[in-house]
């Protein structure tokens, strides 16, 4: 990987597989938009960035100090996964997603915004989704430049399930409110969780009100980098029944959450 140092930006080149947008844009993550300019902004953990990827060129307008210590992470551009997706290619239907929606990485996302944005996303759609989660920053989190931030687990655990009635969640909201309370007294242990092998995670997830197997896995995968985790919505389910219903390759053993990624996407929006 090679870093550039500008005025307002960074631009890296030689980062391997990565594509910004996919990555953005394919369903793990809420709070990334593209411009008219092909811009993409999003807010991460209290900082803004705008970002752009040209053919071989990824420019962030951002300090060094913040790429190194924040977005470098953010974007796993330091796994290979070129290595991965050879790996994956092993399987047909593999192969086809990974050279149809090449650069797809797994977001290291913050894992109080993972756990509350897959408990709105039950049972509802990514537009829906998004604008549930941007009201919920716009009402609670705080103003910064270029948006507002995620509000903590702290801030919503002070709120009733009546002060979250703008968000227009429905039934999800009392399920945020159940969460921001134990992850905040420490009855749902983050740490623990990161520190722990994926069945405890999967365990302590679930004591939360209205999370289940799917919101747990995708709090596992996106919020703590659990790669081996595999949520199952209706899409994956298809792909299942579709393509393998004698079970998984035995090539994704391992990143089932990186082969689950690529799937997803390509049966979303490339399968008729």
């Amino acid at each position: 990987m090679k870093i550039t140092e500008n005025k307002y930006s960074i631009i890296v080149s030689d980062f391997g597989s990565f594509n910004l947008g996919l990555s953005a844009d394919c369903g793990q993550a809420f709070r990334w938009k593209e411009d008219d300019d092909g811009f993409w902004h999003g807010i991460v953990c209290g900082k803004h960035l705008k970002a752009r990827q040209d053919t071989d060129t990824l420019t962030l307008y951002t300090s060094k100090e913040d790429f190194e210590s924040l977005w470098k992470n953010y974007f796993d551009l330091e796994t290979d996964y070129a290595d991965i997706c050879q790996n994956l290619s092993s399987d047909v239907y593999l192969r086809r997603a990974v050279e149809t929606c090449p650069g797809i990485h797994i977001l290291k996302q913050d894992p109080w915004e993972a756990l509350c944005s897959f408990i709105i996303s039950q049972n509802n759609n990514i537009p829906r989704i998004k604008g549930i989660i941007e009201r919920l920053c716009e009402t609670f989190g705080d103003e910064i430049q270029g948006g507002f931030t995620f509000p903590s687990a702290e801030r919503l655990a002070s709120l009733t399930v009546e002060d979250l009635a703008p968000l227009r969640a429905g039934f999800r909201a009392k399920y945020i409110i159940d969460a921001a309370k134990k992850v905040a007294d420490g009855e749902v242990d983050f740490e623990r969780i990161t520190d722990s092998p994926i069945e405890y995670g999967r365990e302590e997830l679930q004591k939360i009100c209205g999370v289940g197997a799917k919101v747990a896995e995708c709090t596992l995968l996106y919020g703590f980098y659990k790669i081996d985790a595999f949520p199952v919505d209706v899409w994956v389910r298809r792909i299942m029944e579709e393509m393998y219903p004698d079970g998984f390759p035995g090539c994704a053993d391992g990143v089932k959450g990186i082969a689950q990624q690529y799937l997803f996407h390509w049966r979303r929006t490339c399968v008729q």
